[in-house]
C-alpha cells in the first residue's frame, strides 16, 4: 500500500471580499503531494498561486475546501496549533530574504532553532544543510555584508534548521540575477534529492520550475494542468 501523500488539498477556494466586489482567488483546487516530491507551481500573476502558499502554511484560511499535512487538517487547527505547524513541520522561503538586518547569518539561522524551542547545540543534520549551502565561511556575517545569492541561502539555511517535513518557496529567486538563481535552485533541488526534503515551490519563470520533478499550472483560480506525481 503506498504511503499517503504529505499534503491532501480538495475543493480548495478563497474569496476575498473589496469593497462590494467579491474575487475569487482559488476556485476549486485539488492536489497532491507525495513526501519527498519537488512540485514546481507555475501560472501568471493573479492565478491563485500565492494564495495558495499561504493557505497550505497555515497563513491564511480558505473559504471552503480543505487541506491536510500529514493527515492533518490546517483548517480545524486552533491559532496555537496553527503557530506550531509553521514553527516544526512547515518552513517557509520566500523571494525577500526577510532576514534580521542586526543580527549575524549564524544567528538568524539560530533563532529560528530558539522560536521551535529546541536547544542549541550541535545538529549533524545542519552540518549537512551548511555543507550543501556553502555559507560556512560567511556565518559571522550580518545579512549588509553578504550579496543577496549568500543572503537566500542563510533564509534557506534558517527554513530547514528545524528538520520541517514541508518547505514552501515563494518565487525563491525573484530577487537574484540569473547566476545566483541557478546556485539557489540547484541547493533546493540538492535540499530535495540528499537530505528527502518536500518542496512546493511557486515561481512565473519556466526555468526555475523545471528544477521540479512535477509542474503544477495554475490560471484564474484552477489548476489546468498536472501530471500524476511519480
Amino acid at each position: 500500500m503506498s504511503e499517503a501523500p504529505i499534503i491532501e488539498i480538495r475543493g480548495l477556494r478563497k474569496t476575498y471580499h473589496v469593497g462590494r466586489v467579491d474575487v475569487e482567488a482559488l476556485r476549486g483546487v485539488d492536489l497532491d503531494v507525495a513526501r519527498g516530491e519537488f512540485v514546481s507551481i507555475v501560472g501568471p500573476s493573479g492565478s491563485g498561486k500565492s494564495t495558495l502558499f499561504h493557505i497550505v502554511g497555515g497563513l491564511t484560511p480558505a473559504t471552503s475546501g480543505g487541506v491536510r499535512i500529514g493527515g492533518r487538517e490546517v483548517g480545524a487547527m486552533s491559532d496555537a496549533a496553527r503557530t506550531r505547524l509553521r514553527k516544526t513541520t512547515v518552513s517557509f522561503v520566500f523571494q525577500k530574504f526577510n532576514l534580521l538586518p542586526n543580527l549575524t547569518a549564524a544567528d538568524n539561522i539560530e533563532l529560528a532553532r530558539f522560536l521551535a524551542g529546541k536547544n542549541h547545540g550541535a545538529d549533524p543534520h545542519f552540518q549537512d544543510v551548511l555543507k550543501l549551502l556553502g555559507i560556512a565561511d560567511r556565518l559571522r556575517h550580518k545579512p549588509s555584508e553578504l550579496s543577496g545569492g549568500e543572503q537566500q541561502r542563510v533564509a534557506i539555511a534558517r527554513a530547514v534548521v528545524n528538520h520541517p517535513a514541508i518547505l514552501l518557496a515563494d518565487e525563491p529567486t525573484g530577487n537574484l540575477d540569473s547566476v545566483n538563481s541557478r546556485t539557489v535552485l540547484e541547493l533546493l533541488r540538492d535540499l530535495n534529492e540528499r537530505l528527502g526534503q518536500t518542496i512546493l515551490m511557486i515561481t512565473h519563470n519556466p526555468e526555475a520550475a523545471a528544477y521540479g520533478h512535477r509542474l503544477v499550472h495554475m490560471h484564474d483560480g484552477r489548476i489546468v494542468a498536472t501530471p500524476p506525481p511519480t
